[in-house]
């Protein structure tokens, strides 16, 4: 859609839009809402990001909490699966499904949260490999990079909508 369109939304149109950019979490839109006009494409991504960083910790946690495990057998969104998809996660081995398993479930109940990756262009294997090394990050690191990571995904899915 032009960008034109998406100033000319109401509110209601617009969170009904891209309510979903951010997983699960309509309240980004709602943030958003109100500083349109956008000048560009990228100024209206710069504003989700930036209204996800002004949020409280809870709700940076509700939303990093609301992403399903990679290559999990939960119900996706669309724009989940359509990632997950495109970075081979539905094609795992038995073996690369159970190491998927098990790391998800390791990281969840070290850091308190899925881990999260904006596999959009990327492989299972850098996946694997990210993984693998973020595991032994601290919490800090791991939440301030799981925001980072939301906010690329973010970009992404307004990428996926919006003509520059």
């Amino acid at each position: 859609m032009k960008l034109t369109d998406v100033n000319a939304m109401s509110a209601a149109e617009f969170v009904a839009s891209f309510g979903d950019v951010a997983e699960h979490s309509p309240w980004v839109a709602e943030r958003v809402v109100s500083r349109r006009p956008f000048v560009s494409r990228d100024d209206m991504v710069q504003d989700f990001a930036d209204a996800l960083h002004a949020a409280d910790e809870l709700a940076k946690l509700a939303l990093i909490r609301a992403h399903p495990d990679l290559a999990g057998r939960a119900k996706l969104s669309d724009d989940s699966q359509n990632e997950q998809k495109g970075a081979g996660l539905d094609t795992l081995s038995p073996q690369e499904f159970a190491r998927f398993n098990e790391l998800n479930e390791t990281y969840k109940k070290h850091f308190g949260f899925p881990f999260i990756f904006a596999v959009k262009g990327a492989t299972k294997n850098q996946i694997l490999e990210s993984f693998e090394e973020r595991i032994l990050s601290s919490h800090g690191d791991e939440f301030a990079l799981a925001v980072e990571m939301i906010t690329r995904i973010m970009r992404f899915r307004i990428e996926d909508r919006v003509e520059p």
